[in-house]
């Protein structure tokens, strides 16, 4: 009886608490990340430090409140407990911590972390609760996504807002002092320079990011390179997935063109497997690297390697090129360092096949079924992407030993050469990587690198460029068109015109795009031009901008803050893509059910 009674009082007052609870723990996020930001970006005496301590247990204990008035407040409670289990569990964690420590003056975290190390403890338990804090953080960013579909945008637009948003936050903290080794706040075209670069995974820097950026800088490229790479409105529907409210029809259209799905049902599934599959992938590449590192590198302590093998297999993956090393893997240390190579080149080839593909290839389900089933082939599009990259690396790999044999490699073994061919082929899928010194590279390398960086990788993949599979099907209508053929088909499979022209449209806005963006850089870098003698180096510079890919022959530092901001501008369109910018800003046919009479032209 008193249950009834109980839960009449609390659902009498539900429609004023529910919502009260909903904005406090939004003002709450909102806080939590300012003193994360505040904590870590500037330097702080002991009296700041207390204050943002308290202040940290405060808004902790603000959410562990609203978690359990949300429990009391549900109508099953067991089923909502049992669907936020780990909710649940950080709570009551938070709960146990608190009491522990504000009503016996016991401090847990502060006791387990001085057991591992007493000198960093107080460190490490600063680092635990921010932890916390930025969890509380993504939960409330992952419910607050799940109203995109509220909102009134085509897919492509909110795409481009989310990645937009990504860069202006990336922006902001790379201008905090404790960011930069010197601890003084950086300009704002470095900083956003170096944000656009990590968000759009390309690996153009202005600055020296292994020496002009402290560790805390790094780690904030680390979380804008995984960002980029995967997506940041994907990693909001990952955390989504877990909530009750789930995922919006807008969420699973914007994972739909951006993972390259077949549909709204499979983007769903789609997505959570390759969260899975980029940290298993990144992990085991991390360790792979952990263990290749070459023995005349001095790391400081095994953290320092640990973070530094995390960094690169991130990098690798999400196809960014950026390093903490000053010459990248052209450094003296790493030059011979062949198995490291080997490694991060195949980590970049699996981040650049496509997720759709990835999934078709190594998911659980798939591998079962062609155990039982050998006769089951891969989907055409992972043929195309699998097939393409594998002929493009060899053609790079052959092409750049014919063409360097006798400048960058000269005084190689075989067995090195090969490597370093090799890897140059894979880097410019718009990896950004390179063991070899690129401004000393022949003019007829750097015209089959551009060849080769505006291609780019597959689509739904962490790489740019116009991507395989458009390149495959302009060269199949291509061939059709030749031989009088009506129908463009691959394999036993017929590609419809929706297709080729999409593909078409792709081609000729990049090229467009390029051409535009060179002849922009040509006029605002002319001093540039007369230094170096030639208009290649700043068409490589841009088709690397473009392509997301980050190669670069060393000028980028020399340019002009108009050629940086064009530069800028070009990986940005790069990472979106030219189509979805299109879409984007165009206004869709309201009505197609009309035909204009045929009109003959001359062409060619």
């Amino acid at each position: 009886m008193w249950k009834e009674k109980f839960n009449s009082l609390l659902y009498g007052q539900k429609k004023i608490i529910l919502p009260a609870l909903r904005a406090i723990a939004i003002i709450s996020a909102v806080l939590a990340f300012s003193i994360v930001i505040y904590q870590f970006g500037f330097p702080h005496d002991d009296f700041e430090f207390y204050l943002i301590d308290k202040a940290t247990d405060i808004i902790i204990t603000v959410f562990a409140v609203d978690y359990f008035m949300r429990v009391l407040y549900s109508f099953h409670r067991r089923e909502f407990i049992s669907s936020t289990k780990f909710e649940f569990a950080l709570m009551s964690l938070v709960l146990i911590i608190g009491i522990c420590k504000y009503f016996f003056d016991f401090h847990i975290v502060e006791s387990i972390f001085h057991n591992f190390a007493a000198s960093s403890a107080r460190k490490y338990v600063k680092g635990f609760m921010s932890l916390v804090l930025m969890y509380f953080v993504f939960i409330e960013f992952a419910k607050a996504s799940t109203f995109l579909s509220n909102i009134k945008l085509q897919p492509a637009t909110t795409f481009i807002f989310s990645f937009l948003l990504l860069i202006t936050i990336g922006t902001g903290l790379l201008m905090m002092p404790n960011m930069t080794s010197e601890g003084t706040a950086s300009s704002l075209m470095q900083a956003m320079f170096t944000s656009v670069s990590a968000s759009c995974v390309t690996g153009l820097s202005v600055v020296d990011v292994s020496s002009f950026y402290s560790y805390k800088g790094h780690l904030v490229i680390l979380f804008l390179m995984q960002l980029g790479g995967i997506g940041m409105i994907s990693f909001a529907s990952f955390f989504a997935s877990f909530l009750r409210s789930g995922v919006g029809i807008k969420q699973q259209l914007i994972i739909q063109d951006f993972l390259s799905s077949d549909s709204l049902f499979s983007a769903k599934g789609l997505l959570r497997q390759v969260i899975i599959m980029t940290l298993v992938i990144e992990t085991i590449t991390c360790i792979a690297i952990f263990f290749t590192w070459g023995n005349e590198i001095a790391f400081e302590s095994v953290w320092q390697k640990i973070f530094y093998s995390v960094f690169h297999a991130v990098s690798a993956f999400c196809n960014a090129g950026f390093s903490l090393f000053p010459n990248g893997l052209f450094q003296d240390v790493l030059q011979h360092s062949h198995l490291l190579h080997v490694v991060i080149a195949f980590a970049i080839i699996l981040g650049g096949i496509g997720f759709s593909s990835l999934q078709d290839i190594l998911s659980p389900k798939n591998l079962r079924e062609r155990i039982q089933k050998p006769w089951m082939d891969w989907k055409l599009s992972t043929k195309i992407s699998i097939f393409t990259s594998l002929a493009l690396i060899f053609f790079g790999a052959i092409c750049f030993m014919l063409l360097e044999n006798n400048n960058q490699l000269k005084g190689m073994g075989k067995l090195e050469a090969i490597v370093a061919s090799f890897f140059q082929s894979v880097t410019t899928r718009t990896a950004g990587f390179n063991t070899v010194d690129i401004s000393r590279i022949g003019t007829s390398t750097l015209i089959l690198f551009i060849f080769l960086m505006f291609i780019g990788a597959s689509s739904g993949s962490t790489g740019g460029g116009i991507k395989t599979s458009t390149f495959i099907i302009i060269l199949k209508s291509a061939f059709a068109t030749i031989k009088g053929q009506r129908e463009v088909n691959m394999g036993t499979r017929q590609i419809n015109n929706e297709l080729i022209f999409k593909a078409h449209s792709i081609f000729l806005f990049a090229a467009t795009f390029n051409l535009v963006m060179i002849f922009l850089l040509s006029i605002t870098e002319a001093d540039l031009l007369v230094r170096h003698g030639g208009m290649l180096r700043l068409v490589f510079e841009q088709v690397s901008a473009f392509a997301t890919v980050g190669l670069s022959t060393g000028i980028t530092p020399e340019l002009s803050e108009t050629g940086k901001a064009l530069i800028i501008i070009s990986m940005f369109v790069g990472r979106i893509g030219t189509l979805t910018l299109a879409l984007a800003i165009s206004t869709r046919v309201s009505s197609r059910n009309y035909h204009y009479p045929t009109a003959h032209l001359m062409v060619g």
